[in-house]
């Protein structure tokens, strides 16, 4: 859903993200051996064998902040989105059609999570995959078709719409700039056009930490019979990760090239302001819009299975990661004898504290550029410190515990400080004095904000650790590739 709507707003601009398939092999051949080799359950657990237990107690709460504000208000969003796309005109009870999709799909997808566990999550995920997969074809070819082909397309859209890598300085440097008043000049940035530089040095940091250290994606590499099936599945991956840009962007721009060109006027109608701009709220539901307008009647419901599949299988995955970290690295720490039943029922109950807090985190995201903008830029202030802490510590054995604690604070702090200066904003409050430091702080390019918390975090954990004793080479040497210093 957020892909498509990028899409329609921005083009292919936010591709990036979607073509680093090479993180998945770093997960299968570097990254994921050790954590296999570590026997660890959750990622937490593999900071307190490689540094401390501190470290592990503040990335449990870390991972945990980010999938209520990421994974779990985003599905939940999604789905309203996809709701009120399909239904427009539903409203039961005062709520309309945006909520009772929302509501009912934390049902369901609760549901089936807590009765089956993580094998019902692979195993409905591994079905829907075929799903999605097939109902986004189907989207693009009948978009295609409904807008007259490839050609038309590119036509109306124009080239800025299909360029990958964005000018650090773009036309219309004006509107898209804000000047500092104090400075006298205009700063390059706070260009919010996706500029090549960030997109260059900042995707790949968010990508790495995702798909190599994020208990979402690792948990189902730990499930692995072994190294060779999970290499085998990261490979697999790697290949469907590339496939969003072509079944999900596209068809965002086909949407908005069908109501740029009026060939469909509800459409139209739906995505475009009154002065033929895109109206960045409808445009989230890009996706459902095409499935409801381009598709046959008789393949129509399929897609809609496949969306709400699509949504189903994020929220269960992340239903079922939270609760092992709720359970593992916080509640069974506290309550060691607990029994298994005991565990299992207090992850579900933590589980359903953490939707209701993600409900109410919903107006935050209503208030973003765009679903997927919203999505990139919390992941750009909270993956810097985690990034670094795994990729540097599995390769320097030289950095220890504070080093990582002091690290994790630093760029956590610096994340939150940046996510409470922009909330206010977001939800509607009173934009920031022009030229005052809350508002150059809020007006610098998320990106660029995320590649100063990774240099920082960098210099914290190497300044630190050399600046206090080693650790023990023994304890930790299955936690770190040996050649490095």
């Amino acid at each position: 859903m957020g892909l498509a709507g990028s899409g329609a707003t921005d083009g292919v601009a936010l591709a990036h993200y979607e073509l680093h398939a090479w993180c998945l092999l770093v997960l299968g051949w570097v990254m994921g051996p050790f954590f296999m080799r570590s026997k660890v359950f959750t990622m937490p657990e593999f900071l307190e064998k490689r540094f401390t237990p501190q470290a592990r107690t503040v990335l449990s709460l870390i991972s945990l902040f980010a999938y209520i504000v990421t994974k779990i208000a985003v599905g939940i969003f999604a789905g309203g989105v996809v709701f009120r796309a399909l239904l427009p005109d539903v409203n039961i009870m005062g709520m309309d059609s945006f909520w009772i999709g929302s509501i009912l799909l934390i049902i369901l997808t609760g549901v089936y999570t807590i009765t089956g566990g993580l094998r019902a999550v692979v195993y409905t995920e591994t079905l829907q995959t075929f799903v999605k997969i097939i109902g986004a074809l189907l989207v693009t070819y009948f978009g295609l078709k409904a807008l007259g082909g490839w050609d038309k397309l590119r036509e109306i859209c124009g080239t800025d719409m299909f360029n990958l890598w964005k000018p650090v300085v773009p036309e219309g440097v004006e509107s898209t700039w804000a000047p500092v008043k104090e400075a006298g000049r205009q700063a390059w940035y706070f260009n919010d056009k996706y500029p090549w530089p960030a997109m260059l040095f900042c995707a790949p940091i968010i990508g790495l930490w995702y798909w190599c250290t994020d208990q979402y994606i690792v948990q189902r590499i730990l499930g692995a019979r072994d190294d060779k099936q999970a290499r085998r599945g990261t490979i697999f991956a790697g290949f469907l990760k590339l496939t969003p840009v072509f079944l999900f962007i596209i068809p965002g721009m086909i949407c908005f090239a069908l109501a740029k060109s009026g060939l469909n006027a509800d459409i139209q109608q739906r995505l475009l302001n009154g002065d033929g701009t895109v109206n960045r709220e409808a445009a989230q539901g890009s996706f459902a819009m095409l499935v409801t307008h381009v598709l046959p009647v008789g393949v129509r419901g399929i897609v809609v299975a496949g969306l709400l599949a699509a949504l189903m299988s994020a929220l269960a995955g992340v239903f079922n990661a939270s609760s092992s970290l709720f359970t593992m690295d916080f509640y069974s720490r506290f309550r060691p004898k607990a029994s298994q039943a005991k565990l299992v029922r207090v992850g579900r109950i933590a589980t359903v504290v953490m939707v209701v807090i993600g409900l109410l985190w919903i107006p935050v995201i209503q208030g973003a550029k765009g679903l997927y903008d919203y999505l990139q830029g919390i992941q750009a202030y909270l993956a810097p410190p985690i990034f670094v802490v795994f990729f540097f510590g599995v390769v320097m054995k030289r950095l220890n515990g504070p080093g990582c604690l002091a690290t994790l604070l630093t760029g956590f702090a610096m994340g939150i400080f940046r996510l409470i200066v922009d909330t206010p904003v977001k939800l509607g409050g009173a934009a920031y004095a022009e030229g005052s430091f809350l508002w150059v702080v809020n007006n610098i390019f998320f990106q660029y904000y995320s590649l100063l918390i990774t240099i920082v975090c960098i210099i914290v954990f190497i300044g630190v650790s050399y600046a206090t004793k080693a650790p023990a080479y023994e304890r930790i040497s299955r936690t770190y590739l040996l050649y490095f210093v």
